[in-house]
């Protein structure tokens, strides 16, 4: 760890010295890339040297011990025990600043939520999915901003998409990809037995145009009138939209704008999302690897997350915590739960920086 911090500590003090060259500051493309490098590695750079200040101090209060003095061996001893406390903390925070950061981390985001096996009792999750996470949104001021949304005849949904903007609103919901699933009594059902049902839950995040390039040529794009249940139509105009990435296959609607145009530009934030997320994992096979599958196959057995009413208990497979608090975590009260997964994910990757 510490070749690693010598090492950008070396290279923090060149970029000092690039960005301080009147040649460099002439070219200002040039030296304002050498300022945001700088200013990347400068967190890591300030708390290496208050480490290794305390570290100093430490060697110091230790050879003050052999002093002939006893108020001298004294106040070394104070020295060491206030320094020591210290030394502790800020090389956690060394490793911590040390985990690569997902580039990811800060973007908005595009949420799709699916309903899995279980039929009418899978679109009703699915809807209270989607609730959960637009009361979530809510409670942190983030804007959301429906893409589609295909509901079923009983008040569940087939599909829902929709777009979340807000400060790091990635680094938290980045956690929720993957296939949820409810175990409860429907109101349907007369003998009282628990059914199981799943929903699919994907969370990309919000690509702009620099960072995927899409060739027009390869888009096919319908239009149709927007139908809500059974076929009744809200809309008397050709406003909906159908976009098809043809190289992919990958099929994109949107249908909540009057607009035709508007829907296009809603359609098209998902279509690069979705293309972005696979050039992600084609460009990043750890990361492919660590995610593995944004929803898995949505089937009953593939799961991160069970919802169990009977016993109002919300369990999350992947770092084995259970909460009972239904009715609070339906409301989107589900900070608790991101967090322990945030700091499970901290604790792997502070692992392979130790490593």
């Amino acid at each position: 760890m510490f070749e690693k911090l010598d090492f950008i500590l070396e290279k923090h003090q060149e970029l000092e010295a690039k960005v301080s060259d009147p040649e460099i500051i002439s070219d200002q493309k040039t030296w304002q890339k050498y300022v945001m490098e700088m200013n990347e590695i400068a967190p890591i750079v300030e708390a290496y040297r208050e480490y290794k200040r305390v570290y100093e101090g430490i060697e110091e209060a230790r050879e003050m011990l052999h002093s002939k003095e006893e108020e001298m061996r004294d106040l070394a001893r104070m020295e060491l025990d206030e320094l020591s406390g210290l030394i502790e903390g800020l090389e956690i925070n060394l490793k911590k600043l040390l985990i690569p950061k997902d580039p990811n981390d800060d973007k908005n985001v595009i949420v799709e939520i699916r309903a899995g096996a279980g039929g009418d009792e899978a679109g009703l999750f699915a809807s209270e999915l989607l609730r959960m996470y637009t009361r979530y949104a809510e409670r942190r001021n983030w804007k959301i901003d429906l893409i589609n949304l295909n509901e079923t005849e009983v008040g569940g949904i087939k599909e829902a998409s929709f777009q979340i903007t807000g400060k790091g609103a990635y680094s938290r919901l980045k956690y929720e990809s993957g296939t949820h699933r409810v175990q409860r009594v429907p109101e349907t059902e007369s003998g009282g037995r628990i059914h199981t049902s799943t929903a699919t839950v994907a969370v990309l995040p919000e690509a702009e145009e620099v960072d995927v390039q899409i060739n027009q040529n390869d888009l096919r794009v319908d239009v149709f009138r927007s139908s809500g249940n059974g076929g009744q139509s809200v809309n008397t105009t050709d406003s909906a939209v159908r976009i098809t990435h043809v190289p992919t296959g990958m099929v994109v609607t949107c249908q909540d704008e009057k607009s035709q145009l508007k829907n296009k530009d809603k359609a098209m934030k998902v279509l690069r999302a979705r293309l972005y997320e696979l050039k992600l994992e084609e460009q990043n096979k750890e990361i492919a690897q660590e995610r593995k599958s944004q929803v898995g196959t949505g089937d009953r057995s593939g799961k991160i997350r069970t919802y169990n009413f009977p016993q109002g208990r919300i369990t999350d497979h992947r770092i084995h915590m259970t909460v009972h608090k239904m009715v609070q975590y339906l409301d989107g009260e589900i900070d608790e739960m991101i967090d322990a997964l945030i700091t499970s994910h901290q604790a792997e990757a502070l692992q392979q920086v130790e490593e």
